[in-house]
């Protein structure tokens, strides 16, 4: 559990059991979607928040929650991609959501630990100094408060970094709990354990449909971090995910005031929070596509190393991972759909940047629905189709998702379960069906399916977290076959062996 998750008791929720009408059914109880509720509730509209497992417990719930426009080295390829003025409305848009968040704490006194931090990209490979160059030159008419450092006091051999002053960090997660407070007052209707299995269009706006019960109203925003509608916005094909994962320690030495993080990969980012009244060290990174891991087994360790050298008395407190969408341009989805579903708008592809994005979100999809023009909406036009941007990142994904399909996949050996070491997973063979197998430290297996229930891809092992994974589109499934992070909506099917 995430050292978020484990500094708060969350606020729990019914599940939907009746009918009704409302004006915005909200599908998704993450940052997004709970930003999005508070910003319309405040206007007036009736608004209902569905989620599929429990408010705040997926992507919010294990950020590093950090609040800034810095999103590693970014502006220089926003110059160069898309020019000046569009690189220069990015990095308002984040500062404006920096500031709208610390002015909803502010003005709601919601205990969350926001604090303003100076946030730094670094890198400890000569080879990647010009690219740092390049950024602080486009930086220096978009953040003139940005600086170039030639040293920075962290003990990981930091060679050059750039500065953001005035940054944020915060507590995720007692963030949306405050802010849940609040939607309860405003009359928000908030059903956790309340999986959407269809979206239908009626001749007053759309019905939307769990196992049991329907809601209709007006307008819908899926903030699911990953849409779990394949058509017609066809999302599958502009984004893949990513896999991080997290530490938090304890240590009685001081602690890095700022946060940091850096440029190369594996990725390291730093920063602290509060446990128990005391600061307490996060240390994040290791992240690579969901489903193409390479050693994935050495996440935790390579974690560990890291804090072995900048706290070396350290003990670990809690170990966790998180999983974000990217787009093949590195810019959000935010807005309508599709041009055939009015008023169904959506929030996609943070590039792990949701805690600030996610307040960016909550106002374009507010002020759409209001019908009110967002000066920065078009950064994130999200019916835009440009692989061009990206063609590279594109041909791969293209490339990766045709290698996973199952076609290519029967040329696995018949295999022994006995052979399969305990606490790991295996691929086999048996009586012409393909199987994948986990066998835990008691030896007592389970065999799955493994084939997504997304678009039928054939589904790897992540050794660290104990689960199935997609190559695809970044379903993630637990041991059993349960699935854990979308776009996938159903479970594996189980054999019993």
């Amino acid at each position: 559990m995430s050292i978020w998750l484990d500094s708060v008791d969350l606020k729990k929720f019914p599940k939907l059991e009746e009918d009704f009408k409302c004006d915005v059914v909200i599908i998704g109880g993450g940052i997004t979607g709970i930003s999005t509720a508070y910003y319309l509730s405040k206007k007036g509209f009736k608004v209902c928040i569905l989620e599929k497992n429990l408010f705040g417990h997926k992507t919010t719930g294990n950020t590093t929650g950090k609040v800034t426009s810095q999103h590693n080295l970014f502006y220089d390829y926003l110059y160069k991609t898309f020019g000046f003025n569009f690189a220069k409305d990015y990095f308002e848009a984040n500062e404006h959501a920096i500031n709208d968040i610390e002015n909803i704490v502010k003005e709601n006194n919601i205990e969350c630990d926001f604090e303003r931090k100076a946030s730094y990209v670094f890198t400890q490979d000569n080879k990647y100094i010009q690219k740092f160059k390049d950024e602080f030159s486009a930086l220096k008419h978009i953040n003139p408060n940005a600086t170039y450092e030639h040293t920075i006091d962290i003990p990981l051999n930091a060679i050059a970094g750039i500065k953001f002053p005035n940054q944020a960090q915060i507590n995720s997660v007692k963030y949306i709990n405050g802010l849940l407070t609040i939607l309860e007052k405003n009359g928000v209707k908030l059903y956790e354990n309340s999986k959407v299995e269809d979206i239908s269009s009626v001749s007053d706006g759309y019905k939307v449909s769990t196992s049991s019960n329907n809601i209709t109203c007006k307008y819908v925003c899926i903030t699911t971090r990953y849409p779990f509608i394949n058509f017609p916005g066809f999302h599958f094909l502009k984004m893949y995910q990513s896999t991080a994962y997290a530490i938090s320690i304890d240590t009685n030495l001081p602690v890095l005031e700022d946060m940091f993080i850096s440029f190369e990969s594996p990725t390291i980012s730093l920063r602290y929070t509060y446990y128990n009244n005391k600061k307490i060290p996060i240390i994040a990174g290791f992240d690579h596509k969901t489903g193409k891991q390479t050693n994935s087994e050495d996440a935790y360790l390579f974690l560990e190393q890291i804090a072995k050298k900048v706290y070396p008395d350290y003990k670990i407190i809690s170990k966790w991972s998180t999983e974000d969408c990217v787009s093949v341009d590195k810019l959000p989805y935010i807005g309508e759909f599709s041009t055939f579903k009015p008023n169904l708008y959506m929030a996609t592809g943070f590039k792990k940047w949701g805690m600030t994005t996610s307040n960016i979100a909550a106002n374009i999809l507010c002020d759409k629905i209001c019908g009110k023009e967002n000066k920065y909406s078009y950064l994130f036009n999200s019916k835009r189709f440009n692989p061009l941007k990206n063609y590279k990142e594109t041909g791969n994904m293209i490339k990766e998702s045709s290698e996973s399909l199952v076609f290519n996949k029967f040329k696995i050996k018949n295999f022994d379960i006995n052979n399969v070491p305990k606490n790991s997973g295996k691929v086999l063979k048996s009586d012409g069906k393909i199987i994948r197998i986990y066998k835990d430290e008691n030896e007592k297996v389970y065999a799955v399916k493994p084939i997504c229930s997304h678009l039928g891809c054939l589904l790897t092992w992540n050794q660290t977290l104990k689960t199935w994974d997609c190559p695809c589109h970044g379903s993630r499934f637990d041991f059993m076959g349960n699935c854990i992070y979308g776009p996938s909506n159903e479970g594996l099917k189980k054999y019993n062996l």
